[in-house]
């Protein structure tokens, strides 16, 4: 029968196990996501909901920015990428304007600031209003 020495078997062991365990460790972390200097500098994109081009103009509104959004992601659902209040013919005048990108592409939805009715439910040409 063989026999080991404990002190052995465990300095041999324990290290190998030590070893193996960061590696799953470090493995499992998930890598920082990689920035250029272009991503450094550039302001990130608007969020929906905050500061919009036009917000001097919502005193003179019925409906609030929330309402106008769901509104118009109702008539055209995407992701919102621009948003704005603006006096704008048709209408009462005064409207929010969406641009809702899709998977085919980026419409412009159009929606009344006193009525709530959509004015606009358009796909965008190559050049933006």
């Amino acid at each position: 029968m063989w026999r080991f020495n404990r002190s052995l078997i465990l300095t041999i062991a324990f290290p190998t196990f030590g070893i193996a365990a960061s590696a799953i460790t470090l493995a499992a972390e998930p890598a920082p996501p990689a920035t250029t200097p272009t991503q450094a500098t550039t302001a990130p994109p608007k969020a929906p909901g905050r500061d919009f081009h036009g917000k001097e103009l919502a005193k003179d509104a019925k409906l609030t920015m929330d309402e106008a959004r769901a509104i118009a992601l109702a008539a055209h659902p995407g992701k919102i990428t621009d948003e704005e209040l603006e006096r704008e013919k048709g209408g009462s005048g005064l409207r929010y304007s969406f641009d809702i990108k899709d998977a085919r592409g980026t419409h412009e939805v159009g929606v009344d600031a006193h009525t709530g009715k959509v004015l606009e439910n358009k796909r965008e040409g190559p050049v933006h209003d």
